[in-house]
């Protein structure tokens, strides 16, 4: 084992979210999982819902990929293994022969045995990580008839490609009068978002339909729908959901990735136009309101984890201002939105309240521990206000998964480059081919790099509130020419073009050591208009006033308490990207 600072840790996290991924099957429903959480209730309970079938099982069999990427399967429990197993197989048992993916019917159940076209983008997302993760030819020949079925249902015209429904039948559509008068449902929830694994498809196989499709549908969404405004704001018109914000974020996040894909720049500003009316409507720690209408009071981990994604897409497009922006959601509202602690659900003792097959009571907070919020305030994991909604789901099967998600694509960005340039772009720890990153943030602001491999430049972003004046850099040890060693202090030349902190040819075995003062700050955050005054260490929020009531966010958070621990952090044979 090895000491490593006791402070945020993206791998462990993801580790402890696996306990909620494989908590929600249901063994009286053959593992189909519950898809959503009361934790206010007494006692809590655990319930089915028109989700749980290819939008459940493709975002938790994704989260279950991703988390053994940056785990390596390191503290998962006995059995979790068949349970992924499982989820996996109902995924590709959901298909039909069409190539869709098609919801079953329940006796309890509301909807019918369609095709929805959100659980095809989670099918579609689980299909695409398995590719990219383990090559599955069972994965990869599903997906290229899922591929096929939705170019094949789409309705083309000359300039515009649509989908004139939400669902898909065995049937076909079931309006002809919805294609003949072009009455598109949400083409962001029903095409935008399916831009992202259709890309990353195409990336890892070459599919040329899949590509195809993200090119009509970026069409769709950007000159003909409407659903952004010149400004970048959301179309708050009730045919387009009120402006919901998982599903315009997601959209914006595949656009930024096939702006990258093609060297479209003009795409690129249009995202990024809309990415900054975004950041207004959140608040600097990562809260986002649900919509512009009913649901703005709640905030769902689906929309923060895009928020996410998105910025580190833009970054990594050279927008390199925007990786603060992804620190500072991933060290407070993703980490906070994280279930530590389940002592205050009560569970019943006994299956006597059970459905058995549609609602259970017992053991929910153990079954829960570990996810992230389905619908949360900004200083509570409960959205509990005499507003909008009202209280309505604490989990949901669709933001655990995200929040996987979420931590996967930080801890994906913490170290990028190759040897000619290697970046250090997030103060987040974790182990890298190229270099070990140990952060004491913010506990103190102090970085320990461990350099693995020789790169000809590595580069570390310096946060712009760190005092570059006073900032220290201290290299020792390792096989180089001895011309930098020693400390040298920000006074001198060590900067790059792009702001960040320069450090030539690190070699194996060598250390390296940024210190830089911390500082302390108080804002008044607006979320949905209501005030939230807050204290900041650093880009960690470590107070909120009011706090919260249920189950309170911030304050007395376990990363913050400082400290040493033995864990030897997972290091990857082999890296992937998405």
């Amino acid at each position: 084992m090895a000491m490593i600072p006791a402070t945020l840790l993206l791998e462990e996290r993801a580790a402890l979210a696996m306990n909620a991924v494989v908590g929600l099957a249901d063994d009286d429903q053959d593992g189909i999982p519950f898809f959503s959480a009361n934790l206010l209730a007494r006692p809590a309970r655990l319930e089915h819902g028109d989700w749980d079938y290819g939008s459940s099982h493709g975002r938790l069999t994704d989260a279950i990929l991703l988390a053994r990427q940056m785990t390596g399967s390191k503290d998962w429990e006995p059995g979790w293994d068949a349970v992924a197993d499982r989820y996996r197989q109902t995924l590709l048992a959901l298909l039909g022969a069409d190539g869709l993916t098609y919801r079953r019917e329940h006796p309890r159940g509301h909807w019918k045995a369609n095709a929805n076209l959100i659980d095809q983008r989670a099918t579609l997302l689980a299909l695409t990580t398995t590719v990219v993760a383990t090559g599955d030819p069972v994965a990869r020949a599903a997906a290229d008839r899922q591929v096929a079925a939705l170019k094949r249902i789409a309705i083309k015209e000359r300039d515009v490609w649509f989908y004139p429904a939400s669902e898909y039948t065995a049937a076909g559509w079931p309006s002809s009068n919805a294609v003949d008068l072009h009455l598109a449902p949400d083409p962001a929830s029903f095409s935008g978002r399916l831009i992202m694994p259709l890309l990353r498809y195409h990336q890892a196989t070459g599919n040329p339909d899949a590509l195809e499709l993200c090119e009509w549908f970026a069409r769709l969404v950007v000159d003909k729908s409407g659903v952004f405004l010149p400004d970048g704001s959301f179309n708050a018109a009730r045919v387009f959901r009120s402006g919901h914000f998982h599903t315009r974020v997601g959209t914006l996040e595949g656009l930024a990735r096939l702006a990258r894909h093609t060297g479209d720049h003009g795409l690129t500003q249009f995202v990024r136009r809309s990415y900054d009316w975004v950041l207004t409507q959140a608040t600097g720690f990562g809260w986002t309101p649900g919509d512009l209408a009913d649901q703005r009071y709640e905030h769902e981990t689906c929309s923060l984890v895009d928020l996410i994604g998105l910025g580190a897409t833009l970054a990594g497009s050279g927008l390199t201002e925007y990786w603060p922006v992804v620190e500072r959601f991933v060290r407070n509202h993703l980490a906070a939105s994280q279930l530590l602690d389940v002592s205050w659900v009560e569970s019943a003792s006994d299956r006597s309240g059970d459905v058995p097959g549609w609602r259970t009571q017992v053991d929910v907070g153990e079954r829960v521990l570990g996810a992230f919020c389905g619908y949360g305030a900004p200083n509570d994991y409960v959205s509990d206000v005499p507003l909008g909604r009202g209280h309505t789901n604490d989990v949901q099967a669709c933001c655990v998964g995200s929040g996987v998600r979420g931590l996967f694509w930080a801890w994906n960005s913490v170290v990028t480059g190759d040897r000619s340039v290697a970046r250090v772009n997030l103060l987040l720890s974790r182990a890298h081919r190229f270099v070990d990153v140990l952060s004491h943030l913010p506990v103190e602001g102090k970085v320990e790099l461990l350099v693995n491999e020789p790169v000809e430049e590595l580069r570390v972003r310096v946060p712009d509130w760190a005092g570059y004046a006073r900032l220290t850099l201290r290299r020792d040890g390792g096989a180089h020419d001895g011309a930098d060693d020693g400390e040298r202090t920000g006074a001198e030349r060590i900067w790059a073009p792009d702001g960040y902190l320069s450090i030539p040819r690190p070699r194996p075995g060598e250390r390296i050591v940024v210190t830089f003062p911390m500082a302390a700050r108080t804002t008044t955050e607006l979320a949905a208009g209501n005030e939230f005054r807050t204290g900041w260490r650093g880009d960690d929020v470590v107070a909120i006033d009011p706090p919260g009531r249920s189950r309170p966010m911030y304050g007395d958070r376990p990363e913050h308490a400082g400290g040493l621990r033995d864990y030897e952090i997972h290091r990857p044979e082999t890296e992937w990207s998405w």
